[in-house]
Protein backbone atom coordinates (compact mmCIF):
# COMPACT_ATOMS: atom_id res chain seq x y z
CA UNK A 1 0.00 0.00 0.00
CA UNK A 2 1.18 3.31 -0.86
CA UNK A 3 0.93 6.74 1.78
CA UNK A 4 0.38 9.70 -0.60
CA UNK A 5 1.31 13.10 1.09
CA UNK A 6 -0.34 16.26 -0.35
CA UNK A 7 -1.58 19.52 -0.01
CA UNK A 8 -5.35 19.80 -1.22
CA UNK A 9 -4.70 22.84 -3.27
CA UNK A 10 -1.31 21.45 -5.02
CA UNK A 11 -2.23 20.73 -8.73
CA UNK A 12 0.50 18.41 -8.82
CA UNK A 13 -0.75 16.63 -5.71
CA UNK A 14 -4.32 16.42 -7.53
CA UNK A 15 -2.56 15.24 -11.01
CA UNK A 16 -1.13 12.24 -9.13
CA UNK A 17 -4.38 11.81 -7.53
CA UNK A 18 -6.41 11.38 -10.41
CA UNK A 19 -3.72 9.05 -12.11
CA UNK A 20 -4.08 6.56 -8.81
CA UNK A 21 -7.89 7.01 -9.01
CA UNK A 22 -8.27 6.29 -12.42
CA UNK A 23 -5.84 3.64 -12.37
CA UNK A 24 -7.73 1.67 -9.22
CA UNK A 25 -4.24 1.94 -7.02
CA UNK A 26 -5.31 2.06 -3.47
CA UNK A 27 -3.48 4.55 -0.90
CA UNK A 28 -3.54 6.61 2.26
CA UNK A 29 -3.94 9.94 1.59
CA UNK A 30 -1.92 12.03 4.15
CA UNK A 31 -2.80 15.70 4.18
CA UNK A 32 -0.11 18.20 5.14
CA UNK A 33 -2.15 20.56 6.25
CA UNK A 34 -2.35 18.66 9.47
CA UNK A 35 0.34 19.14 11.20
CA UNK A 36 1.71 15.42 12.19
CA UNK A 37 1.13 14.47 8.58
CA UNK A 38 3.58 16.73 7.76
CA UNK A 39 5.91 16.08 10.48
CA UNK A 40 5.39 12.38 9.40
CA UNK A 41 6.45 13.39 5.45
CA UNK A 42 9.79 15.22 7.17
CA UNK A 43 10.54 12.11 8.99
CA UNK A 44 10.23 9.45 6.16
CA UNK A 45 11.51 11.93 3.31
CA UNK A 46 13.61 14.53 4.77
CA UNK A 47 11.95 17.32 2.76
CA UNK A 48 8.77 19.58 3.03
CA UNK A 49 7.25 19.22 -0.42
CA UNK A 50 4.66 17.09 -2.07
CA UNK A 51 3.36 15.75 -3.46
CA UNK A 52 5.33 12.62 -1.89
CA UNK A 53 4.73 9.06 -2.10
CA UNK A 54 6.18 6.09 0.13
CA UNK A 55 5.96 2.45 -0.63
CA UNK A 56 5.29 0.69 2.40
CA UNK A 57 6.50 -2.52 0.94
CA UNK A 58 9.58 -1.95 -0.48
CA UNK A 59 10.55 1.08 1.32
CA UNK A 60 10.85 3.11 -1.80
CA UNK A 61 10.03 7.06 -2.08
CA UNK A 62 9.84 9.73 -4.48
CA UNK A 63 9.00 13.67 -4.83
CA UNK A 64 7.97 15.11 -7.79
CA UNK A 65 4.39 14.23 -9.86
CA UNK A 66 5.63 12.95 -12.61
CA UNK A 67 8.42 10.71 -11.27
CA UNK A 68 5.65 9.50 -8.86
CA UNK A 69 3.79 8.78 -12.01
CA UNK A 70 6.03 7.16 -14.26
CA UNK A 71 7.08 4.95 -10.44
CA UNK A 72 3.25 3.75 -10.45
CA UNK A 73 3.21 2.92 -14.10
CA UNK A 74 5.97 0.27 -13.80
CA UNK A 75 5.46 -0.98 -10.60
CA UNK A 76 1.42 -1.51 -10.79
CA UNK A 77 1.64 -2.34 -14.84
CA UNK A 78 -0.38 0.13 -15.91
Amino acid sequence: MYDLFILNSCPFCKKVMKFMDENNIKYHKFDTANSDNALRLLSLGGKDQVPFIYNNETNEKLYESDDIIDYLKKTEKV
